[in-house]
């Protein structure tokens, strides 16, 4: 099927795990009685939006919410059926994880309607499995093996995210800053947008299993339950690994400071080591008449060595008052 179609690829299931592809004509021969039609849109396209409006049979506002540019993981449930949007992470090449895809969905009893821009791998698994007549059965069906497959996928980030706040944990002591600074600063950012759609997706999977929804089996809602808790973990992986970046950060700067704070005194003590000297060899130096010892040989061994004197004086003080 042709993307710039809008239809990217369309399936009438045949509850066995298989399906019959469709594309535009067959869409409009099919009756709910052939069976459950699955229907992949790219809603960028001006073709999917025409339908929408005019052949969908969806109400307006659903048609809006199906094309939104901006979205944030929600649900909303209707006598018509249920509306899903839910987000998962980014996996196309050269892509960031953090930069989270949107997947909107449309379900009534005999339709699945789902929506994207950007490829959602997913969606793609789930394509392939019923390529392999391995796929969903059903709505409900489809409903957990694609959640269950964004959870996967956002779980390997999660946990690729947790490494990498144990690696710069254990490198923060030894580590140059200008190496560690970009690196924790990245990871805060990622954290910070992984945990501004998977929180709100936590919450609208744990909604989704205590919605009443007539084809949604009680076998499907233990699985999305299960899925609810693995998002619920990954919220608390992503604030824990939040607060460790933050934790490290600070350590950085605490070092940094120390390091700081270390030279400026060693610089304030030779400071005051050669402030006294300095002084007196100005003194000898001006340019006037009467400069004591300006005839005698001697006179410049005789001032060094009691320049010196006064060094190590200075140098025994400040050992004394525990100053070095």
């Amino acid at each position: 099927m042709k993307e710039n179609d809008g239809l990217v690829f369309g399936y009438v299931l045949d509850g066995n795990g298989g399906g019959q592809g469709i594309d535009w004509k067959k869409l409009r021969q099919w009756s709910p009685d052939r069976g459950t039609i699955w229907l992949h849109f790219d809603y960028s396209s001006e073709r999917v939006k025409k339908w929408l409006a005019g052949e969908s049979r969806l109400s307006p506002i659903i048609g809006e919410a199906l094309l939104e540019e901006e979205t944030r993981p929600r649900i909303v449930s209707s006598n018509e059926g249920l509306l899903l949007i839910l987000r998962g992470v980014n996996c196309n090449p050269g892509a960031d994880p953090e930069d989270m895809v949107s997947i909107r969905m449309w379900f009534d009893e005999h339709r699945i309607i789902t929506m994207r821009h950007r490829r959602v791998m997913a969606i793609e698994d789930i394509h392939n499995s019923i390529e392999s007549g391995k796929g969903p059965t059903s709505s409900g069906d489809f409903l957990v093996m694609l959640s269950k497959r964004l959870a996967d996928r956002m779980g390997d980030v999660v946990a690729e995210m947790d490494d990498s706040v144990d690696e710069l944990e254990d490198t923060v002591l030894h580590a140059e800053s200008y190496e560690l600074r970009p690196k924790l600063a990245r990871l805060r950012r990622q954290t910070i947008s992984l945990r501004r759609y998977i929180a709100p997706q936590r919450d609208v999977l744990a909604r989704l299993q205590n919605e009443r929804i007539p084809w949604l089996k009680d076998i499907d809602k233990v699985h999305i339950r299960e899925i609810a808790e693995r998002t619920a973990r990954f919220v608390e992986d992503i604030d824990s690994a939040r607060d460790r970046a933050a934790i490290t950060q600070e350590e950085l700067n605490n070092r940094l400071s120390e390091q700081m704070n270390k030279a400026m005194y060693v610089l304030s003590i030779i400071a005051a080591i050669f402030l006294p000297l300095g002084l007196l060899t100005g003194l000898l130096g001006i340019n006037v008449g009467g400069i004591p010892g300006g005839e005698n040989e001697w006179a410049f061994a005789i001032v060094s060595l009691f320049l010196l004197s006064i060094a190590v004086g200075l140098i025994w003080l400040f050992k004394r008052l525990r100053w070095l």
